[in-house]
């Protein structure tokens, strides 16, 4: 595999695209706004700088990472000569279905088609399209240069030499793949999802506050950040809507959003990304001021 393309230039896809194109792979970051993606690169520009400044890089390494991403704005185009295209769109069923049928029809025969997808099924998405066996999961973590962990979710079509294809690949990215099976939430969203619900029950129940909640479990259990903070930096839209797929799947009233949780979605603070959620990061993103509407 040389040629990759991923879709959508948001944290989660210019965080894969520079992660291949740092590792000697043309990419291919496609996103449908030209604004997403000047800031896509923008990022990755400034990630690749401060790898520089670390001496993790150096600056022609950085230049040349530059150099290995195009971006696009037209998914025929980005898509028609890729090996693997890695859809990083929004956590919407709908919108990965629509793009994984368009993916069908203008990739290669044998392109493989993967999902950044972190509790959507493989298999449903698969079934959309006339090759479910070269269909499959690449759950990368988030920021996606540093975290070495990538879980690999093989659909129930899914085929060895497909999955075989990427561990292989993820292990040349220098991370760690961890195959799991395609069930809602996988492995590491089915873990962690419920602790982020049970953390914000907590403080909806009045036990504690945020900034108690999250030391208590920084310290006592060794987190490098507490839940509300992750819960703020993943995006509360996003836990939500992981919590209500994992919900609808197993119809299990343990992963029911907490009603606060639905409140701060509804109401637009989604953490880091809107400027404020349990913390108010208009000033800083390293959560230290406490939401207004949590201090009082």
């Amino acid at each position: 595999m040389k040629n990759i393309a991923v879709i959508g230039a948001g944290t989660m896809g210019n965080g894969i695209a520079h992660t291949f194109a740092q590792n000697g792979f043309k990419v291919n970051l496609i996103d449908i706004a030209d604004a997403a993606l000047k800031k896509g690169i923008e990022t990755i520009t400034k990630n690749l700088d401060r790898q520089v400044a670390k001496e993790i890089l150096t600056d022609a390494q950085k230049n040349e990472t530059l150099l290995n991403i195009k971006p696009v704005t037209d998914l025929k185009e980005g898509v028609s000569e890729a090996d693997l295209v890695v859809e990083a769109a929004s956590e919407n069923l709908t919108i990965k279905l629509d793009i994984f049928k368009k993916l069908d029809a203008f990739c290669k025969p044998s392109t493989i088609l993967a999902t950044n997808t972190s509790s959507i099924s493989i298999t449903q998405i698969a079934a959309v399209t006339k090759r479910a066996d070269q269909v499959i999961g690449m759950h990368f973590m988030n920021p996606v240069p540093v975290m070495k962990l990538v879980e690999i979710i093989s659909g129930y079509s899914t085929s060895k030499t497909t999955l075989n294809h990427i561990i292989k690949l993820s292990e040349q990215l220098g991370k760690t793949p961890v195959p799991v099976n395609d069930y809602p939430g996988f492995v590491a969203n089915r873990i962690l999802m419920p602790m982020l619900n049970e953390a914000i029950e907590t403080l909806y129940n009045g036990v504690a506050g945020v900034k108690e909640i999250d030391t208590v479990m920084k310290l006592g259990m060794a987190h490098p950040m507490g839940p509300l903070q992750l819960a703020d930096f993943i995006g509360l839209d996003v836990c939500h809507a992981i919590l209500e797929v994992m919900y609808e799947g197993f119809k299990n009233p343990k992963y029911a959003p907490c009603p606060l949780l639905v409140n701060m979605v509804r109401a637009g603070k989604l953490g880091v990304k809107s400027v404020e959620g349990f913390y108010d990061y208009s000033e800083s993103r390293k959560a230290e001021q406490v939401s207004s509407q949590f201090s009082r």
